[in-house]
């Protein structure tokens, strides 16, 4: 290589990190290529050819292309070169695929690591401390999900160790809204550091039908997981709304929404090899697909399960009602705990299938919250809403400060919206609209006490000046 030629490359090197084009090589070095025809990737269809304008199609497509412009009716081959005749542009089939439906490449040579290490794996009283934090409650719930989570990872860390294969540890839970049943699948994936998908069952249909396929959950998992999918097989997938896909009853229509997703539902629960299409929730999309093992992934499923304590009543009632032992139709109607006494019975008597049921070991149920637990809600946990506000408020200088008695007429309101820990926040929001409109117009305001009067309506917050000075101004509502 002459100086000259030397000069030149070091030049367009410089220049090509100076714009950042080393950077995105780099980058787009870590996906694999997609076939333009047949969307399949690099791992499946085999080695690309590269066509301008950022084009790759595979052996397979291009020797089909081939074939059928040299033995169809018409030789297309002899058709290139008549003028007026376009065949191929190349411009129009400009592919620009977004990294969201690019497939992380594997490695050569790279051992499958299981995410959560064995030997750092927090144990179940660990992971529950966790849970303490930031959920106020649910002292039962906290513990079966710490120690199946714990047994779940062990499981996937110990897959190939010896020949006794250890269950999966899918869990089903049932509580009424608001009693923290998606927060608490949220703060446990935040705590082990897994992919998380959390998806609705109300969305999913039969397989032909409009909706989202069953795969689809798969599909946000393996989003999620950043298109890497030994990553996405050891992740977590929570399914809310469960209760929604039951049995309907009583009707002669074709049921897609319900008993047939669950019986699609069976071989993602088990662990099987499913078909997804990456980057989008429906197969037929020009998207890339690419095969994802179910086996190690994490199900849980979450429902608020409406009438189930109808059907607990029923059986309880039914077992003694007659005789002088007999017990009372109205025993178990003011018991806050009857969900506590469910049975697989009356889970498969509210709707769903006994294979679904046989395939989420763990069943356990969280309570209504009370007016206690409420107030714990509103300032105990660490991202606790009062707290949130506070913070807010600190950024302007100001103090925010709220009585006891403040808090449980909070609690109170809450209770008769009957929507769990969801309502307080729509009840803060509504009192603290004013206090957070007037409190930057004057710097002169140190600190804001919100009162019991104030939530219910009978008198307003007491404002103390910087100077210590207290003014109790009027309703603000």
């Amino acid at each position: 290589m002459s100086e000259h030629d030397f000069r030149e490359e070091t030049l367009d090197e410089t220049k090509k990190a100076e714009t950042g084009e080393v950077e995105t090589t780099k980058h787009e070095d870590e996906y694999e290529k997609v076939c333009f025809v047949c969307r399949r990737p690099e791992s499946i269809a085999g080695r690309m050819i590269d066509l301008p304008n950022h084009i790759c199609v595979c052996n397979d497509c291009m020797q089909k292309s081939f074939d059928a412009m040299s033995n169809g009716q018409i030789d297309l081959s002899q058709l290139m070169n008549m003028p007026g005749v376009q065949i191929f542009n190349m411009t129009d089939m400009e592919q620009q695929v977004p990294k969201r439906q690019k497939l992380k490449k594997k490695k050569e040579g790279e051992e499958k690591k299981p995410l959560v290490d064995i030997k750092n794996l927090p144990a179940p009283h660990k992971i529950k401390a966790s849970l303490d934090e930031y959920v106020v409650g649910q002292e039962h719930a906290k513990k079966a999900m710490s120690v199946a989570v714990y047994n779940h990872y062990k499981r996937v860390a110990t897959d190939t160790m010896d020949d006794i294969e250890i269950e999966k540890s899918n869990m089903l839970m049932i509580g009424p809204t608001g009693s923290g049943k998606t927060y608490l699948v949220k703060t446990l994936a935040r705590l082990l550091d897994v992919p998380l998908a959390i998806t609705d069952a109300t969305s999913l249909t039969e397989a032909g039908y409009i909706g989202d396929d069953i795969e689809s959950v798969v599909s946000k998992l393996l989003a999620a997981a950043d298109n890497d999918v030994e990553k996405a097989e050891q992740g977590i997938i929570f399914i809310d709304e469960i209760d929604k896909i039951a049995k309907k009853r009583n009707t002669n229509q074709r049921d897609v929404s319900g008993e047939s997703v669950q019986q699609g539902m069976l071989k993602l629960l088990e662990g099987s090899e499913v078909e997804v299409p990456v980057g989008a929730n429906s197969k037929n999309a020009m998207v890339p697909l690419t095969t994802v093992n179910t086996r190690n992934i994490l199900f849980i499923c979450g429902g608020a399960f409406p009438d189930l304590e109808n059907i607990i009543k029923e059986r309880l009632t039914k077992q003694s009602s007659i005789g002088f032992g007999a017990d009372l139709k109205d025993k178990y109607d003011k018991d806050k705990t009857i969900l506590s006494k469910v049975t697989t019975e009356d889970i498969r008597k509210f709707g769903m299938i006994p294979e679904f049921i046989g395939r989420m070991p763990i069943i356990f149920t969280l309570q209504g919250l009370n007016e206690e637990m409420l107030v714990k809600i509103l300032k105990e946990p660490k991202n606790a809403i009062l707290k949130q506000y506070q913070k807010l408020l600190a950024l302007d200088e100001v103090k925010l400060d709220f009585t006891e008695g403040a808090l449980s007429a909070i609690a109170k309101k809450a209770m008769k919206k009957d929507t769990g820990a969801r309502a307080l926040r729509a009840i803060i929001e509504e009192f603290m609209l004013d206090i957070m409109y007037e409190i930057p117009k004057d710097d002169s305001i140190g600190q804001v006490t919100i009162t019991e009067e104030y939530i219910e309506n009978r008198g307003g917050p007491i404002i103390t000046l910087r100077g210590q000075e207290v003014r109790r101004i009027g309703n603000a509502g």
